[in-house]
């Protein structure tokens, strides 16, 4: 059987950015049916806890910038840790990726061309003409796209994976729900490739 994962993630997450090459490669490895599901931090982070960037404690806060030179170098990415357009209003960027996997398109890809204009290329990925340019590069019709990705049903989806992924124990992005067990953060990679590999049990939590 196919395994199955839910990967929650918004396109304004550095972690997200850092591991989404290396879930992929994962994912094809071992043939795993992935469900992209672009969740709004505003939403989730009341629901479990967890606080924007401005509000951590500024020992939190450096201590994060050491950390994305660690996993960068690691991970062999080339980033702007310092991003001209961060934060930004990414529900639309989001809420295109919703769309596209509802419509079985290529989510992995748009994401890594999201990730890249943000991360990489200094680019404000809330404006639709780097969204435009983004899916016409991708072959995609970018008009009408963008349209229905900002409509009422759409924002409705970003809110309901927010509320999945706080149900799933999901508490930040990215997080990579297999078979119900949670792996949060782009360093939990490697532990779910040994889930895949052995084909364990999920783990529960003992509360």
């Amino acid at each position: 059987m196919t395994a199955q994962i839910d990967y929650f993630y918004t396109h304004l997450s550095p972690w997200a950015f850092l591991g989404h090459q290396e879930f992929l490669r994962i994912a094809e490895k071992y043939d795993v049916a992935v469900t992209f599901r672009p969740v709004n931090l505003a939403v989730l982070f009341p629901l479990t806890g967890g606080l924007p960037l401005g509000k951590r404690h500024p020992a939190r806060q450096k201590y994060r910038f050491i950390e994305l030179q660690r996993w960068a170098e690691k991970r062999g990415v080339t980033m702007n840790y310092k991003p001209a357009h961060f934060p930004t209003d990414i529900a639309l960027a989001d809420s295109i990726a919703i769309l596209l996997q509802e419509q079985g398109g290529p989510v992995g890809a748009y994401s890594q061309k999201v990730f890249e204009a943000v991360w990489q290329k200094d680019l404000d990925a809330a404006g639709e003409s780097v969204l435009s340019d983004i899916l016409k590069e991708l072959g995609l019709d970018a008009d009408n796209l963008i349209e229905a990705a900002k409509s009422a049903d759409m924002l409705e989806a970003y809110t309901v994976n927010s509320r999945m992924a706080e149900k799933a124990n999901a508490v930040g992005s990215p997080t990579y729900l297999l078979n119900s067990e949670p792996f949060w953060g782009q360093d939990r990679l490697e532990l779910l490739e040994d889930a895949l590999k052995s084909g364990r049990s999920p783990y529960e939590s003992l509360e």
